[in-house]
């Protein structure tokens, strides 16, 4: 989305707030406050209202707070109805073309809880037969964000959307790792030599190699899910800056009970509201998961551009799909551009961990005034993790394919099956057979057997594929 042109030219309604009077279009669902954000942060040019997940999360919060505070007394049933109706509205994103501040605001995130509060109470106001901007029948502030605060309705949004997001992640995340390990099951039986350091090891399977980068998402998965408990603690009830006020007795635990019962979510009431309301320490354990995650992610990538690199004068071990033609210059060039795409996602989700830890650093005292920028990007980050897994599981991991032909041939001259010779005659003379073989290019197995260092039993023994690779 972008950001919000001049006001069109045609009816307009009057909105008043502490600075003076402004012109609203007539039939915008935003407001006065809204309007003041648009024309302060045109920044990045990506709207709130591209974040779904927050919206839904935003929507869900305004219809537990209406709800309580109908229960306690706070509002009455049919303005408590129709904000319900409104705020389940932005719940299943019928009006996310309405929020239209930018992701990137000062003012620790009021801006984007002042358009959820007056997209709800216009949108409330339509369906209780009012006009827009008719606030002395429902008010954006007086109702719709009744006893709630910027300082807890906002993060504990935030906290909502990243466990919705996390779970699409995570789902991705799974999917992927099925896919290599689908490939370790394929690739079970081919032999090739194994590198460290760039240079030849010993003796390994591709099925093992697949079958490591499976084991490695899967472990990252398990890493992702556990942030899942520290983003269910929510400061709800505390208001500016902790201390409840304007929340009446009973609403923090009601609310708390009326959020999960919209979400499916088991959010619980934090300890120390002002320690909750200050502290955003768990953005920065999210952020830094993301980064461990993605920086994994590009490592795997790495070695799938290394093992298909060539087609003639690389490593040559495996095809990627070929999914688009890869120079406007040379006939027939295939470049390795899906895991390039996600070293590239990587290597943003790495800046936006240094964004997050310096935001998180620089609150002070009881509240911190940049959660808008760590919103942004952490939500860059899932969502850009999340597209990358897909993309790299179907197309690329799903059509990988080994060449078997290559792969054979470098076990045949691999001087690296020597290792396996070790335990039997030792380390120097393995070492010279080693030596021997490098110098007259032939086989470790034809010299082995010409020397009569072993009989030939137990020499196929030692340099079969099963006890090169570890697999018996």
């Amino acid at each position: 989305m972008t950001h919000l042109e001049p006001p069109p030219a045609g009816p307009v309604r009057v909105e008043h707030d502490s600075l003076g009077d402004r012109e609203v279009p007539a039939e915008a669902y935003w407001g006065i406050s809204t309007l003041r954000a648009v024309e302060n942060f045109p920044v990045s040019g990506r709207t709130i209202g591209s974040l779904r997940s927050l919206l839904w999360g935003f929507g869900a919060i305004k219809c537990a707070a209406a709800r309580s505070n109908e229960k306690l007394g706070l509002l009455e049933p049919e303005r408590s109805a129709a904000i319900q109706a409104a705020a389940r509205e932005v719940m299943d994103g019928l009006l996310d073309e309405h929020f239209i501040v930018d992701r990137i605001q000062g003012g620790a995130g009021t801006s984007t809880n002042m358009n959820a509060n007056e997209v709800i109470a216009n949108r409330a106001l339509e369906l209780l037969g009012h006009n827009k901007g008719d606030y002395a029948f429902l008010h954006p502030i007086d109702d719709v964000n009744r006893s709630q605060s910027t300082n807890d309705t906002y993060p504990t949004a935030i906290k909502v959307a990243l466990q919705r997001e996390l779970a699409l992640l995570c789902a991705e995340h799974e999917q992927l790792s099925n896919a290599f390990a689908a490939k370790a099951t394929e690739f079970a039986g081919i032999v090739k030599v194994g590198r460290t350091q760039l240079q030849d090891a010993v003796p390994m399977t591709l099925g093992q190699e697949f079958g490591a980068f499976a084991e490695t998402l899967s472990e990252d998965r398990n890493r992702l899910l556990e942030l899942l408990p520290h983003l269910r603690e929510s400061n709800l009830g505390a208001t500016a800056i902790g201390t409840g006020i304007t929340a009446p007795p009973g609403y923090r635990s009601l609310v708390i009970e009326e959020l999960n019962a919209l979400t499916g979510l088991q959010l619980v009431s934090a300890a120390n509201l002002v320690e909750a309301t200050s502290d955003t320490g768990v953005f920065l354990l999210v952020s830094g998961v993301l980064k461990r995650a993605a920086v994994k992610l590009s490592k795997i990538c790495n070695d799938l551009r290394l093992l298909s690199s060539g087609p003639q004068t690389g490593f040559g071990e495996i095809f990627l799909p070929a999914v688009q033609a890869g120079s406007s210059i040379m006939p027939g060039k295939v470049n390795p551009v899906i895991p390039e795409m996600v070293n590239q996602v990587a290597f943003r989700v790495v800046g936006t961990d240094a964004t997050v830890t310096m935001a998180v650093e620089a609150g002070q005292l009881q509240l911190n005034a940049f959660e808008p920028v760590v919103a942004d990007a952490l939500f860059e980050s899932l969502a850009w993790l999340t597209a990358a897994c897909r993309q790299l599981r179907t197309h690329c991991v799903d059509g990988i394919t080994a060449n078997t032909a290559v792969l054979q041939q470098r076990i045949l001259e691999s001087v690296s099956v020597v290792t396996g010779l070790a335990p039997i005659i030792g380390y120097a003379a393995a070492a010279e057979l080693a030596k021997e073989a490098l110098a007259s290019k032939r086989t470790v197995a034809g010299l082995a057997t010409e020397r009569g260092l072993l009989d030939e039993q137990i020499l196929n023994q030692a340099l079969s594929p099963s006890s090169l690779a570890g697999l018996g």
